[in-house]
């Protein structure tokens, strides 16, 4: 007999993780932080995040 047990292909999955700023302070966040926490807040008390850019420029030509 043979056995008909599913077979779960599961892809590696790549975790990016944003990092966030805070507008008041400065303190940089990840998001696996702020999904933790019930409201988007930061220590300081300020709710309004910007997005920290990746340090990586990527140059392209022109056509």
């Amino acid at each position: 007999m043979e056995s008909t047990e599913p077979i779960e292909a599961t892809a590696p999955e790549e975790k990016f993780d944003v990092i966030y700023s805070c507008l008041r302070c400065g303190t940089n966040v990840p998001n696996s932080e702020l999904s933790r926490l019930p409201e988007i807040k930061c220590i300081c008390g300020f709710r309004v995040f910007t997005k920290v850019r990746a340090p990586i420029v990527k140059s392209i030509k022109a056509i």
